[in-house]
């Protein structure tokens, strides 16, 4: 699995080496940027790094804020607006990331699904063309439009926003349906 968290922390060290972030996020996150030598700074950072979190409250948004301001640039993990939960329906990082885009006016640069960046990138981690990959996700909006502009066949279970309903409201489909990543395994037979 290549996250987006996996490959933020990618993305920063390639693009900036050396630089730091002050990061609104999940213990995965930090983890990710820690790993590849990204500190954490929330005096003067070059970025602001948002992912999701349900740790996420208003002094978070008025420190980004102070901090794009001074000339940080603002990244977001990933683009999904919602999210599958156990409650229905939650803001994921699109959402998180709105109402500091809307006090600074400036927008993210989204490093997740669908960027071909983030595609390219785990592809090559991998060592396979996308002609040998499958891209599997939930959502239409990100997961299967990656792939498909990636050109990898695309599997979409119906574990998260997307279901059988939705998909047919997008201009392109994916090449699988599954209800869920475990149909991708064939069952054993019992003995």
């Amino acid at each position: 699995f290549y996250t987006s968290a996996l490959a933020t922390a990618h993305f920063l060290k390639t693009q900036a080496s050396g630089c730091s972030a002050y990061i609104i996020g999940a213990h995965g996150l930090i983890n990710a940027l820690y790993e590849v030598g990204i500190p954490f700074n929330d005096v003067n950072p070059e970025y602001v790094v948002v992912g999701e979190t349900t740790g996420y409250n208003y002094e978070m948004i008025i420190k980004a804020t102070e901090l794009i301001n001074k000339g940080a640039k603002l990244i977001g993990t990933n683009g999904d607006m919602t999210s599958p939960s156990d409650r229905g329906v939650i803001p994921a990082c699109r959402a998180l990331i709105a109402p500091i885009e809307l006090a600074t006016g400036k927008k993210a640069y989204f490093i997740g699904k669908p960027n071909p960046l983030m595609m390219r990138t785990g592809l090559k981690k991998l060592g396979v063309h996308s002609e040998e990959a499958v891209m599997i996700g939930d959502r239409m909006d990100t997961d299967i439009i990656g792939g498909v502009e990636s050109g990898m066949e695309t599997v979409l279970v119906m574990s998260g926003v997307s279901n059988r309903e939705n998909i047919q409201q997008f201009s392109y489909q994916p090449h699988y349906i599954l209800d869920r990543i475990g149909d991708l395994v064939p069952k054993k037979a019992k003995a």
